[in-house]
């Protein structure tokens, strides 16, 4: 077990092209990768459900393959089909971050399996879900439609970024005991539990199965990749990455997500 590795690796801007493919380059290196026993984990803001969809759309049913959503917030067995991991925003925690949302005039949503649960259903939850194509309930009372505590709401403003940032500073102001906030792109901003992270989801998975951190290399191109990527043994910034998170890594890949650049750190981490 020692001498395995793990791969942690970003969706959006690091192992997807802008088409939401992955090239052939690139698959190869990593069915190379898992062919030489090691595990490979997709490590994203998504939900389980969509993340599932990307797995049997684009066939990466890879053997001891572990998925890695809401930003840390769950770890699943693809292998077991069952959690290892899981953290919920508290429902009692969920009025206040709405209300401040709405205080703000920012649109938030929150997710249960299957569905995103919104106060509404306008150009925000449009943009987001040409992606997530998940079915909208639209709802005031946010808590009544969630069976459990949610993974995280995202707020997402595409006009006014500095609008979005005094939300944030709102929710920091009030919850920072609780919660933490982070952008996965300038216009969305994910807010989950403080024991939740990519990069915690790093240490959590690497003890789990025994295996070094110094054996691990995660990589990503936005804020919310950059724990993970300080986590990691290996920490990687797509050259197409956020200047915060090439500050971060280790190495900076020689090509854009557009180019394979993840082939190369695959290869020479076989």
């Amino acid at each position: 077990m020692k001498s395995k590795k793990i791969f942690f690796s970003d969706l959006d801007g690091t192992l997807l092209t802008k088409e939401k493919k992955i090239s052939e380059k690139t698959r190869k290196a990593l069915d190379d990768f898992v062919a030489a026993g090691n595990h490979f984990a997709i490590c994203t803001g998504r939900g389980l459900d969509n993340v599932l969809d990307v797995v049997k759309e684009l066939g990466l049913d890879y053997p001891g393959m572990y998925l890695i959503c809401y930003n840390g917030a769950q770890i699943y067995d693809v292998d077991a089909g069952k959690d290892i991991f899981r953290i919920g925003v508290p429902l009692d925690l969920i009025p206040g971050i709405f209300e401040t949302a709405a205080e703000y005039g920012i649109h938030a949503h929150t997710y249960t399996t299957d569905s995103l649960i919104s106060p509404d259903n306008g150009e925000e939850m449009q943009y987001y879900n040409r992606v997530i194509k998940r079915p909208v309930v639209v709802t005031d009372d946010i808590v009544t439609a969630l069976p459990e505590d949610p993974c995280k709401v995202i707020a997402i403003e595409l006009h006014d970024l500095e609008k979005l940032e005094r939300f944030r500073l709102a929710i920091m102001e009030k919850f920072s005991d609780k919660v933490t906030t982070v952008y996965s792109n300038p216009n969305y901003l994910e807010i989950f539990m403080k024991e939740a992270g990519k990069g915690s989801a790093v240490i959590r998975l690497a003890e789990h199965l025994n295996i070094p951190v110094e054996n691990t290399i995660a990589a990503g191109d936005e804020q919310n990749d950059i724990s993970m990527i300080e986590a990691a043994g290996i920490g990687v910034a797509m050259k197409n990455a956020v200047d915060m998170a090439k500050s971060a890594a280790n190495v900076i890949t020689g090509f854009d997500n557009d180019h394979d650049g993840l082939a190369d750190i695959l290869k020479s981490n076989t």
